[in-house]
């Protein structure tokens, strides 16, 4: 069974990227500032990670296998295509291989640094103002600004990577690196634990984006999976980074939709109990127990429970999306700040080709399995995801850039 997809026009994954002031100090290890006794306390809040940590004790890092006829290739390491290049990058990767259980406290305290270091930057560029020195600081302040930058973007790219390690599930290598002979099989493909993240009204709209890219339909049968097709890598890179988006635009779409709905409830459940109070005052005491004891047997019954409604959900949800006029689907598209859109370039281009140019490597014809294609897709739904709630975090201790 072949298939082949056609190239359409896109525009170029990578545009630019911004200078970088490498600043490395070796390798470090992160001690917390707290006793032992203290540290184990304070694991148990939440304090400001506003994330679980799992702890590592001596569990085996997953691996990714990308097989190719009777080749394959093994990785390592974080299996990750990006490479962290700030030495707050760098240091994460190290705690996260060596200190797992430390690795939040870590990363909180390396973005805290790094915005400190930006705010003592503008803050002598504003005093130095009407000084000599007034050129040198608007300088030093425009390079710290870049580096930070850089460094925030593999804190950011360390902190999605957690996220799929606690799933056990490894990023895709470079590819290039896992291809024999135009042939690309990734496995295992990991399809429950990248879909488990979502909701359920959440991962029907995620099929029907994989029946639309890819034409592999929810109900396909074991041989449809395993069937091949061929590709071509700059489409390939395309279509990963535009899933990357679209993991994104669901996840701010749903959260978007969980408040409406939410706050749309309260306000019902208001008018309710002030009609009730009003009705209540006109009746007698007895008859007034007795309407009460009623009220609270209805109550009592959890709100949203019964028969049809995940699908009364997913129609909603779908319904919610579609109705959003051009402007709201643009902003909730839109990655909001530019570390975030940065991150998507930068991972999609060292996945599929040269980081520094945004250029596959080749634009040659590749011989897969919709299975694979599948596990991209999901795994690039799933890096949007954890980006959008990565960028919520972070933007709460590190001000990011508005997009």
């Amino acid at each position: 069974m072949e298939h082949c997809f056609s190239l359409h026009k896109a525009p170029s994954l990578s545009s630019f990227l911004p200078s970088l002031v490498k600043i490395y100090q070796g390798p470090r290890v992160f001690t917390p500032s707290n006793s032992p006794s203290d540290f184990a306390l304070s694991r148990r809040r939440s304090l400001r990670t506003g994330f679980t940590s799992t702890p590592f004790n001596g569990r085996k890092a997953p691996s990714v296998k990308a097989s190719a006829g009777a080749s394959h290739c093994d990785f390592s390491s974080l299996n990750a295509p990006l490479e962290p290049r700030s030495a707050p990058g760098k240091f994460l990767s190290g705690v996260l291989q060596n200190q797992r259980q430390f690795f939040h406290f870590a990363a909180a305290d390396e973005l805290k640094r790094l915005s400190d270091d930006r705010d003592a930057a503008v803050s002598r560029m504003f005093v130095s103002l009407d000084s000599d020195e007034a050129c040198l600081h608007r300088r030093i302040a425009q390079l710290k600004e870049q580096e930070c930058q850089a460094a925030v973007e593999d804190v950011m790219y360390m902190l999605i990577f957690y996220k799929f390690s606690d799933l056990r599930v490894p990023l895709v290598p470079k590819l290039s690196r896992c291809m024999y002979n135009c042939r690309l099989e990734i496995w295992p493909s990991k399809d429950w634990e990248l879909e488990s993240i979502h909701s359920i009204e959440v991962l029907e709209v995620v099929r029907d984006h994989i029946s639309a890219v890819i034409g592999l339909r929810a109900d396909s049968s074991v041989t449809d999976n395993w069937a091949t097709t061929e590709i071509q890598q700059l489409h390939l890179g395309r279509l990963y980074a535009a899933s990357i988006l679209y993991g994104y635009f669901l996840k701010s779409a749903s959260s978007r939709h969980q408040l409406e709905r939410c706050l749309t409830l309260v306000h019902q459940k208001r008018l309710n109990h002030r009609n009730s109070l009003q009705f209540l005052d006109l009746l007698p005491c007895g008859i007034k127990s007795l309407v009460l004891g009623r009220f609270s047997d209805v109550q009592s019954v959890p709100l949203g429970q019964g028969p049809g409604r995940q699908e009364k959900d997913l129609e909603e949800l779908r319904c919610y999306v579609m109705g959003f006029d051009p402007e709201t689907l643009q902003r909730c598209a839109k990655p909001r700040s530019k570390e975030a859109a940065h991150l998507i370039e930068r991972h999609s281009c060292a996945l599929f080709g040269d980081e520094q140019t945004g250029i596959p490597e080749t634009d040659e014809v590749i011989r897969t399995s919709f299975s694979s294609l599948k596990r991209l897709v999901l795994e690039a739904v799933a890096f949007g995801s954890f980006l959008w709630d990565i960028e919520e975090y972070v933007d709460t201790v590190y001000k990011l850039k508005d997009n």
